[in-house]
């Protein structure tokens, strides 16, 4: 026999355990609640930004075959930018205790499509190293591509800045949070219909008439036990015996 639910089922099942869903969504918010704001590292993010730029003279214009070779040097730059030639000087003038692959892990190269301006974002669990590394990275590029690529086409657009109160960019509670709720319905849900699919035991005489094919003639309520009389003044079934001389009942 092919079995089919209704929606009126489904909205039964998810009421019956709706308790079991409430609780797997408010332990997963709460979890990812004290995971987001007491044990993960909050994590800022500075950014500067540099123009490449061909150097000319008063009677050089600008053509579009000269901004096309700016804007495929920029990808070529991205590549020297987060290489250790580069950032082994980052590492030496601001004293820090990492390697060059660990720094260019931290730093990210992006250009918008047919730029010339190319950004260098730092994340670090400081905001004053991240902005340092940052400056110190495009001031250290701007003077090393000279000597790698025999060009003086860069100059520094932006420098990173340290804000008053600086918001870290990861962990974001709120979002996690809230991808966690979503997560926690999911699971419930998944779970309420699994425990019941699971649960084989017959409740109602609908079941039993869905597993026999057969109309239900009759039902058995349950019957109660009678609660037993309290406090009865038993009759005293004791005799006593008439003494010699006297007749009973006196």
């Amino acid at each position: 026999m092919e079995e089919t639910i209704s929606l009126r089922e489904l909205f039964a099942v998810l009421r019956k355990r709706l308790w079991l869903i409430v609780l797997i969504t408010i332990i997963a918010a709460t979890v990812s609640a004290v995971i987001s704001f007491f044990v993960l590292t909050p994590v800022y993010e500075s950014k500067t930004q540099i123009l490449v730029n061909q150097a000319k003279n008063d009677e050089q214009l600008y053509s579009n075959q000269t901004v096309q070779t700016n804007v495929q040097l920029i990808n070529t730059y991205n590549d020297i930018i987060t290489s250790p030639a580069i950032l082994d000087k980052v590492i030496k003038e601001l004293n820090l205790d990492k390697s060059a692959a660990s720094l260019s892990g931290q730093i990210q190269v992006t250009s918008a499509q047919n730029s010339q301006v190319a950004q260098i974002v730092v994340q670090d669990t400081s905001a004053k190293r991240a902005a340092d590394i940052a400056n110190t990275t495009a001031s250290v590029f701007q003077k090393e591509v000279p000597k790698l690529m025999n060009v003086d086409n860069v100059k520094v657009l932006s420098k990173a800045a340290l804000g008053e109160n600086p918001s870290p960019v990861k962990p974001q509670p709120l979002l996690n949070v809230a991808i966690a709720i979503v997560v926690g319905l999911m699971v419930g849900v998944g779970l309420s219909f699994l425990l019941e699919y699971l649960d084989n035991t017959l409740k109602t005489e609908q079941d039993i008439e869905n597993i026999l094919e057969l109309p239900v003639m009759g039902v058995i309520t349950t019957i109660k036990d009678v609660p037993k009389a309290t406090n009865v003044q038993r009759p005293d079934l004791t005799a006593r015996v008439p003494q010699r001389g006297e007749t009973f009942g006196s």
